[in-house]
């Protein structure tokens, strides 16, 4: 499969590695100084002047085809998700950022004229944030079927209880609004038309923040994702979203596209890793000879340009098929991306550490963070063994039955 790039979307690549070179990587320190002055849950000045030099320059929503982004395809838009994806803060800089783009996705797709007015057109223009409640500490959420968050209809409202965390990006100031997953029909033999998701602003009495989580010690301010308790919580009944008992057609829809933007912005990562191995190997000297002279450290760097190329490849025939076929077809690929993506930057960033030494673990380097972020996404929109025993299942459905006629 050609994977050639259009016209279009290599000038939009030269672009983006312009406004990176040019406004990204030379402020990517002060970010987080401005993050760590003030409230830490702020967005800070930084971002807001980034952000409209990115809609001056046509950055904009690029991850949202059709006309209220950049009408880019899934294959069109994945260079640049993996060129944004270099640096952790960026994308949001070009209104690509999760949860973001996976809520907006959710209102285009499935919301209700009213819901799309209030909440995805501010989302659309950055001026407020999201977030999306699924994940509880009681249970064991990846098998959604088990979430118990109540949703119970009264009257021309309905009213949520129950406890969710790891709701990423609900504690910045801008976040406004909450997609809760839970249920409304807990007694339905088929667990799959128990749940609904529902449109819960952020400000509604009986929203709790208990605290934030953090990952491996970071806090990931000015995101966070916290703990929250929803008593009693009671929002209109024109919140919910679709309809009783879509949530788990809904949650497919966000996913899908979720997963795979994880995966290409990893690829980014990964791939500045990758690069900033064999500049580091290729000025430091130990033994009397450079880094990039020594057997052990030209097979790291050798291994991880191979795995880099494989998962690329990967995600960019996933994205392929979800645009020829839809989301639902490509599952298998989408699985697999999944799978193989994370698991792969996690050892290229951990590889390049290795190399920095003792600077690859301080805050002289992006590598400690990314190395956390791609470990955290090997659980994050479903851990690994959730994908590979989906992937696994279908395999058999599709080999299995015909392999003794074959035989």
């Amino acid at each position: 499969m050609d994977f050639q790039h259009s016209a279009k979307v290599r000038d939009l690549q030269d672009k983006l590695n312009a406004f990176m070179e040019r406004h990204i990587y030379p402020v990517e320190q002060r970010y987080y100084d401005e993050v760590f002055q003030g409230d830490r849950y702020a967005t800070v000045p930084l971002m807001e002047e980034l952000k409209g030099r990115a809609r001056d320059a046509g950055l904009w929503n690029l991850f949202l085809p059709g006309g209220h982004g950049a009408g880019l395809s899934n294959l069109e838009y994945a260079p640049l998700a993996e060129i944004m994806g270099r640096v952790e803060w960026a994308s949001e800089v070009f209104n690509c950022s999760a949860p973001d783009t996976g809520n907006m996705e959710i209102l285009t797709l499935f919301g209700s004229d009213e819901q799309k007015r209030t909440w995805l057109a501010p989302l659309l223009d950055g001026e407020i944030r999201s977030a999306f409640s699924m994940t509880e500490p009681e249970v064991a959420s990846s098998d959604a079927t088990n979430i118990r968050c109540e949703i119970r209809r009264d009257g021309d409202h309905y009213v949520i209880n129950g406890r969710k965390w790891f709701t990423s990006g609900a504690l910045n100031q801008r976040c406004k609004v909450l997609i809760v997953m839970g249920k409304t029909d807990p007694d339905n033999p088929d667990t799959h038309k128990q749940q609904s998701m529902i449109l819960v602003p952020k400000d509604t009495p009986g929203v709790r923040i208990v605290r934030d989580i953090t990952a491996f010690g970071y806090d990931d301010a000015p995101l966070g994702h916290p703990e929250i308790v929803y008593e009693n919580v009671r929002v209109p009944a024109t919140n919910i979203l679709l309809g009783e008992g879509r949530g788990f057609e809904i949650a497919q829809g966000r996913l899908g596209p979720g997963r795979i933007h994880h995966c290409m912005r990893l690829i980014g990562v990964a791939q500045r890793a990758l690069e900033t191995m064999c500049a580091r190997a290729d000025s430091r000297v130990a033994f009397g000879r450079r880094l990039s002279e020594q057997g052990s450290v030209r097979e790291d760097i050798a291994h991880s340009w191979c795995e880099l190329e494989q998962a690329r490849l990967l995600t960019l025939k996933a994205a392929d098929k979800m645009d020829r076929e839809g989301n639902k077809a490509a599952k298998d690929l989408i699985a697999a991306a999944k799978i193989v993506v994370p698991s792969m930057a996690a050892r290229v960033i951990d590889r390049a550490i290795q190399v920095h030494g003792g600077m690859g673990v301080s805050q002289d380097t992006f590598l400690p963070k990314a190395y956390v972020y791609a470990r955290f996404i090997r659980i994050g929109d479903g851990p690994d063994q959730v994908h590979l025993a989906a992937a696994a299942k279908q395999l058999v459905r599709q080999y299995g039955a015909n392999a003794g006629a074959r035989q």
